[in-house]
């Protein structure tokens, strides 16, 4: 009976030893999958799947297929995992390429023949920096390539414009048309000072035979992208209004023997991403709602002039990223929520349901023991229902008080949705004890048109007001250690915090700003992408008749409330980030420096607005959870 009992208790105590929580050095065994695409025949499906190797500071991938059905899978080659390649022309005889082309001379050493070693740059307009990368007079250029002579022949031969697009255009920004007959790419034909005030992305149709080229979308002056044919020679395409309004609406285009017709213009909602249905009169999308992204369709009703209708094919509490491809009645769909990575789902069109199809990562998630995440609808000062996302750790006690973080999302515009990140992971704050508020604040998208849109030119304003909401609101429980609260975010983020440690009356004990805004007028005079600060903020600084500018170069410019800090803060700052520069993160350092505050600067010197190399991610989550350990 001893020997009975001394087992049970055995097993048990090894049971509760395996089962652990998420760890920095956890978070980075976790597989990233990548769907490639499935087979002609509609019966296999090809994927990557990337694996962290932080020895060598890089990823390493392997590639796999299985049944589009689901089942076993089978290593491949990397060669092998091509399942089609769109980038060749219907008949075989072309492939799409793209590649750097000089153009300008602009580096001392190319404008000097005999100063080979010069490093110099010279400018004279605007666009000599993007997103992590000088201007150094190359641009990217789209060839065909005859693939029995080798012969490359340039599309937009000596032109200073991009396609793809930078910073983050791939060949999803050129297609063929059916017949093989034209090249459609996108491209924003502007140059220079020009090129950084503007959102203007046009869709252009380059013929073969007589070598002309035709913008299509000329009459729009916003964002045009994701060109896509169906079986049929309807072109669709997502649209954006505005010029300069990188955030606005993004709409379903189709145009159809010279009909050209907006199937999404009176939904209340934004486009992500989307696909032709195997029938040619629908279309299949994802966009952001309710603090998730789901699967949605609008018909394409031709030249019937119908009203289009649009229609939510998908409800959970998860993410549904992306719709690889329709198959026998599924849709091939990436999906992910707050506890797990991305893996390949099949959504099936008739039942409306899901089933998981790879399962990379469930035995790694299986050991753990997971967070609960939570939907709370609070209500703002003026009234409005805000979703806010409480993520309370695992083996949650109410009966215990918890050290408790405002999460502020960046964008500003971003959807705070079911997302997994690298950085920003809720399931691994929480895994170390912290409850996490993540409100859905006015200005993003999920919540109609309004919600998306009050927070341009009101930074300091209603979304400030609805992070103090939500942290109130949530502070009233038993559980949450209101002498204990923090506030965190990068980007806009940031700069949310910035603003906070100015204006929160003693609420927080401790402050976490990444790559944020903290001189609004310091950030109009070096970030690259002007046409977003001259929409957020409402015009330049100098513009002293200009009320919206005003205020947000002086009322809600957070160094200006630098006399009011108090409170521990750590800033982390990229070097190559180019969109929030690096005097934003020195300057909050050297002020709290300065002022005597405890504060930690954290700086990657070869990191963008982002950290993706995964030593200097590991260092980012040990340092992050080490400052929350000493000030909170």
């Amino acid at each position: 009976m001893k020997k009975i009992t001394f087992l049970l208790a055995f097993l048990c105590a090894g049971f509760l030893f395996a089962q652990k929580t998420m760890t920095p050095e956890l978070l980075w065994q976790v597989k990233k999958v990548s769907p490639i695409g499935i087979s002609p025949d509609g019966k296999e499906l090809f994927y990557k799947v990337s694996i962290p190797n932080m020895e060598e500071n890089s990823f390493d991938s392997k590639y796999y297929k299985m049944p589009v059905t689901g089942g076993n899978f089978t290593e491949i080659s990397k060669e092998e995992a091509k399942v089609t390649d769109k980038n060749l022309s219907p008949n075989g005889q072309y492939l799409l390429i793209d590649k750097p082309v000089q153009i300008k001379e602009v580096t001392g050493k190319d404008i000097y023949n005999d100063l080979p070693k010069s490093d110099a740059y010279v400018y004279t307009s605007l666009d000599y920096r993007h997103w992590d990368t000088w201007n150094d007079g190359t641009y990217n250029h789209v060839f065909y390539k005859d693939v029995n002579t080798g012969a490359e022949t340039d599309i937009t031969p000596g032109q200073p414009y991009y396609t793809p697009q930078k910073p983050f255009g791939g060949d999803e920004d050129y297609i063929w048309d059916p017949k093989g007959e034209n090249i459609y790419y996108v491209s924003k034909k502007k140059a220079g000072t020009d090129y950084a005030v503007s959102t203007n992305t046009d869709i252009y149709k380059y013929n073969l035979s007589t070598k002309q080229t035709e913008n299509i979308t000329e009459e729009n002056k916003g964002y045009d992208t994701q060109p896509a044919f169906s079986k049929e020679d309807a072109l669709a395409w997502l649209q954006m209004a505005t010029d300069g309004y990188e955030a606005d609406k993004n709409d379903i285009v189709v145009l159809q023997g010279g009909v050209k017709q907006n199937l999404t213009s009176q939904w209340d909602g934004t486009v992500n991403g989307f696909i032709w249905a195997d029938n040619n009169k629908d279309i299949y999308f994802t966009a952001p709602v309710d603090g998730t992204k789901q699967i949605f369709k609008v018909d394409y009703p031709g030249k019937t002039r119908k009203m289009p209708v649009v229609e939510q094919l998908s409800k959970g509490q998860f993410d549904v990223t992306g719709i690889v491809a329709e198959n026998n009645g599924q849709l091939i769909v990436t999906r992910t929520d707050m506890n797990h990575a991305s893996e390949i789902f099949s959504f099936d069109l008739k039942n409306r349901t899901f089933r998981q199809l790879t399962q990379v990562n469930n035995e790694f998630y299986g050991k753990l023991d997971l967070p609960t995440v939570e939907k709370r609808m609070v209500t703002t000062k003026d009234g409005k229902q805000m979703l806010v996302w409480v993520i309370l750790p695992p083996n949650f006690d109410k009966n215990k008080k918890y050290p408790t973080l405002l999460y502020a999302q960046g964008g500003p515009q971003s959807a705070l949705s079911q997302f997994y990140s690298t950085r920003w992971n809720f399931q691994l704050m929480a895994s170390q004890g912290y409850i996490v508020v993540a409100p859905n604040r006015r200005g993003m998208p999920g919540h109609g048109v309004e919600w998306n849109e009050a927070i341009s030119g009101d930074w300091g304003g209603g979304a400030m007001q609805d992070y103090l909401d939500a942290i109130d609101d949530v502070a009233k429980e038993p559980y949450v250690d209101k002498d204990r609260l923090g506030a965190i975010g990068a980007s806009f983020g940031g700069y949310s915090v910035f603003w906070l440690a100015g204006n929160h009356d003693g609420r927080f004990k401790t402050f976490i700003a990444h790559d944020g805004v903290f001189d609004t007028r310091s950030m109009y005079g070096t970030t690259e992408e002007l046409f977003f600060v001259n929409h957020d903020m409402g015009g330049a600084y100098w513009e002293k008749d200009n009320a919206v500018a005003q205020k947000a170069y002086n009322e809600f410019n957070p160094i200006n409330y630098v006399d009011k800090w108090d409170t521990p803060i750590m800033i982390i700052q990229g070097g190559k980030d180019y969109r929030v520069p690096i005097e934003q993160g020195l300057s909050a350092f050297q002020a709290a420096q300065l002022k005597g505050i405890k504060s930690k600067l954290l700086y990657f010197p070869e990191e963008n607005h982002w950290v993706l190399q995964p030593q200097n991610a590991l260092v980012w989550q040990r340092e992050f959870f080490n400052w929350l350990k000493e000030t909170l």
